[in-house]
């Protein structure tokens, strides 16, 4: 017998002639039922939500004044209780976040088990307390780890791109995603997609670079990585890809400016990376600040419903950025009043306001003066709700602050951050190969302020962190010498601070040493003395005593290293002792000088917690350096925007000098030596598409092991309309043994081949393509010839 099977229940109620599934015959509210359609349970929950009730969930308030801490006992502070009762609030932001900002320290902020206790209280509240028992989303940054206390710091976003390695990221970023999950976080804000092609921005950190392909690719691994096969698995997160868009060209390079593109730079360039990522799966999108042509992005129907949703079929939901809603009545003066404000970002297609100033307060008011209709309100409402149901929130709302407690920042993670750290060094320079270093060496000077500087090697988006949580290049190098070595450390001088001055002790400790670690750069650690914009960004002016540089907020009109950095270094060379600087920073800073009178020269950008070990390993040759750069170095900032895929067209030196940048993209060296050989091509056309098969051998003719990061660029003789001089279409990262040699093998498509013609349609035309291959953009080892017989449509 079968009698208690779900078979027999359903045949017998299908023959009952009841014609209804069996879902919906249980006496459970529809939204409730767990067995029944998201579509349903969405529709039915919408249809008893009060408008209020609706506003609430397109609205996301700061999180982290929404919890009480009292001792090991956390619970909703009174400040969510109202939130919930008279807002009816559906979403928070950074409830566990922790930095100056937030004056949230180790002593008042939450560890994981603390955190995952906080959300688990405030879900309780918010279902035990609400009229329709709707459980909260958590969202969280998510940049290079989860930003909250005892978390695993990975490298900033510049250097998990000069990794070049997709699966070693989209690893990493299933870490980020479950460290926050177990806490109770269900949205991670990232990747970031922005194009660093103005290296006066303040952001260029958190980006993967100035390429086009090289983002995308990264871009989505990490939602990859974020959402795994589900959401609803207890250990992924939702992506929110930032920002939308071209927020990293900026006039100027003031954080949140204008910029003015072309429709088909903005079709060829920059939205490209978001469409590779919403492909991949993204189930939020964050709009920019900046306007692009006039039109703000969190107002801009074309990029939230023409792109976004009818080109790209995304089916997510659309947040702001921090109070960038109410820009439209402030900084760009489009709208005159919040309420209007609210109506053109809402109608836009934008579901959800970070901050909440405009939603909560204005949306009702845009509304009742008929600027808004309710079908709107209904679908951007439905949105959310849908992935709160995918998530399972409604039956699963709480986690267990024990396994937080366990896993989060477990030694597994930690040891991923050392190897995404080693993977991100990048080796620029290596005159007599001064590198690596031996471990018998008798003394070594450690010098500069970032050598031992634990929160300048982290980036911005940073927690605080207790000391023994971060290794610092001196702790590294330390922990690969026998006792007997003699290591002296001095600081030597700050980043900004220029009272500060221990340049002739630095001497002193050079000429008593074997050889001098210089560690300079920049820094994006924030302070508690720093005041800080309403959206996060740090307020800059002559008043700052902060010694960041870099960071949201800190915009440069140079480049220059600041403070007494060169004059620190200067002076360590003319010691004659054999110098290695390492670069610690978050942007390409002008090292002219080092790069003439340096004999090694190491870039790190922001290494993460396990950045000093990283360095180590590389500097004493543990790891053979493969890092490539993803953006490029420029000689003077009179050169910018300096990128290798610059437009076809007039491209010549300045009176001054060159128009090359010091060291391009996809540049690094390494301890071995690559050579490649026997380029074939085939060409197979079809109805619609083509396929062009590319191989080559990679072989490491150098007596160590090592890796190698193999690229393929892709140059179109003759197009219809004004293209890139080349383009990044393939890479791969490869390891090989001393002597080993390796066929790699590439497929491109039509898409590879395409442009955007006069009718902005993506097409492959007929005609001649140089692939270049090699390891670096600019001096490819291989150069080879395909062609098209006839043209091809690519279907977006």
């Amino acid at each position: 017998m079968i009698r208690n099977s779900f078979l027999y229940v359903a045949v017998l109620a299908f023959f009952a002639g009841a014609g209804t599934p069996l879902w919906a015959q249980q006496n459970i509210t529809v939204y409730k039922n767990a067995h029944a359609p998201v579509a349903q349970r969405v529709k039915d929950l919408v249809s008893r939500m009060t408008l209020d009730e609706k506003i609430g969930q397109l609205s996301t308030l700061l999180g982290w004044p929404m919890y009480e801490k009292n001792g090991d006992e956390v619970n909703a502070s009174e400040e969510f209780k109202k939130a919930i009762a008279t807002q009816h609030i559906g979403m928070l932001w950074g409830t566990l976040r922790a930095d100056p900002w937030t004056k949230k320290t180790l002593e008042n902020g939450l560890n994981p088990y603390l955190a995952a206790k906080a959300t688990n209280a405030l879900q309780k509240w918010s279902i035990e307390h609400s009229r329709l028992q709707i459980p909260v989303f958590i969202a969280e940054e998510c940049p290079h780890g989860h930003m909250a206390i005892g978390t695993t710091v990975f490298p900033t976003a510049i250097g998990q791109s000069s990794t070049w390695d997709t699966g070693l990221i989209q690893e990493m970023a299933a870490t980020i995603a479950k460290e926050a999950r177990l806490q109770g976080a269900h949205i991670g804000y990232g990747p970031i997609l922005d194009l660093a092609r103005e290296l006066r921005w303040s952001r260029v950190e958190e980006t993967y670079g100035e390429d086009t392909y090289l983002n995308g690719s990264m871009g989505e691994v990490v939602v990859r990585g974020f959402q795994g096969k589900g959401i609803g698995s207890g250990t992924n997160i939702i992506a929110t890809l930032k920002h939308f868009t071209a927020y990293g060209v900026p006039e100027g390079g003031h954080n949140g400016g204008a910029v003015n593109l072309g429709q088909r730079a903005l079709m060829q360039n920059y939205l490209p990376p978001f469409k590779a990522a919403v492909k991949a799966g993204a189930l939020s999108v964050m709009t920019a600040y900046n306007s692009i042509d006039g039109i703000p992005c969190s107002s801009n129907t074309y990029l939230l419903n023409d792109v976004l949703r009818k080109q790209w079929g995304f089916n997510g939901f659309v947040v702001s950025d921090l109070n960038s809603i109410s820009g439209a009545t402030g900084a760009d003066h489009v709208a005159g009043t919040e309420a209007d404000a609210a109506a053109l970002s809402i109608n836009a297609g934008l579901d959800n306001d970070l901050g909440g100033n405009t939603y909560a307060t204005s949306l009702l008011k845009a509304i009742k003066g008929g600027q808004v209709k309710m079908t709107r309100i209904d679908e951007a409402v439905g949105r959310i709700l849908k992935l709160k149901f995918e998530m399972g929130l409604f039956e699963h709302p709480y986690v267990d602050a024990e396994i937080a407690k366990a896993q989060v920042r477990d030694e597994k993670a930690v040891a991923l951050a050392r190897k995404v750290a080693d993977e991100s060094i990048i080796l620029l320079k290596n005159e007599r190969n001064l590198l690596p270093l031996n471990k018998a060496i008798k003394s070594i000077a450690v010098i500069g302020p970032n050598a031992d500087n634990m929160y300048n090697q982290l980036g911005d988006y940073t927690a605080p962190q207790p000391d023994d949580n971060i290794v610092t290049v001196l702790q590294g190098i330390r922990s690969k010498l026998p006792a007997s070595a003699n290591i002296r450390y001095v600081k030597g001088c700050a980043i900004r601070d220029t009272t500060q001055n221990d340049i002739a002790k630095a001497v002193e400790a050079a000429l008593q040493s074997d050889v001098a670690v210089v560690v300079l750069g920049g820094s994006s650690a924030r302070d508690f003395k720093t005041n800080y914009q309403a959206t996060g960004a740090a307020v800059v002016n002559n008043k700052s005593v902060s010694d960041m540089e870099s960071g949201e907020g800190y915009d440069r009109e140079s480049l220059d290293m600041m403070g007494r950095q060169l004059q620190l270094l200067q002076a360590v060379a003319k010691t004659g002792k054999p110098v290695v600087l390492v670069l610690i920073e978050g942007r390409p800073l002008n090292i002219n000088w080092a790069a003439a009178n340096i004999p090694a020269i190491i870039n790190a950008w922001y290494p993460g917690q396990q950045g000093g070990n990283a360095v180590a390993d590389v500097l004493f040759g543990d790891y053979n350096p493969a890092g490539r750069l993803p953006v490029s170095i420029p000689v003077s900032v009179g050169q910018l925007p300096v990128y290798y895929s610059y437009q076809n067209g007039s491209h010549h030196d300045y009176v001054e000098g060159s128009a090359k940048p010091l060291y391009s993209f996809g540049y690094g060296l390494s301890y071995s030596a690559f050579q490649y050989t026997d380029a074939q091509t085939k060409v197979t056309e079809n109805a619609n598409d083509v396929l062009v098969k590319v191989s080559f051998k990679v072989k490491n003719t150098g007596s160590r092991d090592g890796d190698e990061v193999v690229q393929l660029y892709v140059k179109d003789e003759v197009s219809s309309v004004v293209v890139p001089n080349k383009q990044l279409r393939r890479f791969q990262r490869v390891h090989l043994a001393a002597g080993e040699e390796k066929q790699i093998t590439f497929d491109l498509t039509a898409a590879d081949l395409s442009l955007i013609d006069q009718n902005y349609k993506r097409v492959a035309e007929k005609g001649g393509f140089r692939l270049l291959i090699g390891g670096n953009s600019d001096r490819p080892q291989l150069t080879t010839r395909i062609t098209l017989s006839r043209s091809f449509t690519v279907v977006e």
